[in-house]
């Protein structure tokens, strides 16, 4: 096993998150490589982990937390680290020590840049990124929010905890019409797909439908809008983890254009 920083080799597979398999990602569009494309400019890394024959098999995302969506500053937050754990596509990589690989990686590039910690997001739950992974490898929680923990392992004495973003987003109703609006983080494949099915079937559904997009990209529009993905429908969140179907998605669109009858 190698870890390498991403190259043009690999940016395409990264892309979709290693999952070029799916058919499913195909829906996201391009804005995950927008966003490599813009973040990259601001100190985003992107690193993989490559098995005994070069086949990228897991991958970790981290930046300078004061372009995230978390308040802290000198320090790093991961966004993404994953490992392939489907056995469709390239297989299971999982349990062969590439996320711990990735993660001393990740720690050892924020410590040579002089950033005085790493910070990363955990879910309480064990399907993705539990926070009980990084707990075991040292990292402490400092912050929770909606069922996600933020969590830190500090380099020195002097650096301050980071904390999240708190501010509740309220959109704004138009008179005889149903408003759909997205708010995009575009770093999220996951995020990526629930917006643009969401899109669809709003334009679908016809011009009684408004559609708005939002970018979440960083800590000033999340101190804006409180969030760094979400999707709701005439004011009300829905719920996106896992990415709903676009028949569901429909369904909820078209159920607030029948009471405007």
């Amino acid at each position: 096993m190698q870890v390498v920083d991403l190259s043009p080799e690999h940016e395409r597979v990264y892309f979709v998150c290693l999952e070029d398999w799916s058919d499913e990602v195909k829906e996201a569009g391009d804005h995950k490589e927008q966003w490599y494309r813009e973040m990259t400019l601001k100190g985003l890394r992107v690193k993989l982990a490559l098995d005994d024959n070069g086949q990228p098999g897991g991958m970790i995302e981290y930046l300078p937390i004061e372009q995230s969506h978390a308040e802290g500053s000198d320090l790093n937050l991961i966004t993404c680290i994953w490992v392939h754990g489907h056995k469709k596509g390239r297989g299971d990589y999982r349990k062969h020590g590439m996320g711990t690989a990735l993660l001393e990686a990740a720690e050892e590039d924020t410590w040579a840049k002089g950033r005085k910690g790493l910070a990363a997001f955990g879910l309480f739950l064990p399907f993705w990124i539990p926070s009980g992974w990084f707990k075991k490898h040292g990292y402490k929680k400092v912050d929770s929010r909606d069922g996600i923990q933020l969590l830190w392992k500090p380099f020195s004495e002097d650096a301050q905890p980071p904390s999240w973003i708190r501010r509740k987003y309220a959109p704004e109703a138009v008179p005889g019409k149903v408003v759909v609006t997205s708010l995009l983080s575009r770093q999220c494949i996951a995020g990526n797909i629930v917006h643009e099915r969401a899109r669809r079937a709003a334009a679908e559904l016809g011009d009684r439908v408004e559609f708005r997009t939002i970018r979440i990209d960083g800590r000033d529009a999340v101190r804006q809008y409180g969030a760094w993905g979400a999707l709701y429908v005439d004011g009300k969140k829905v719920r996106t983890g896992p990415p709903p179907s676009y028949e569901k998605i429909h369904r909820v669109i078209e159920g607030r254009v029948k009471k405007l009858a």
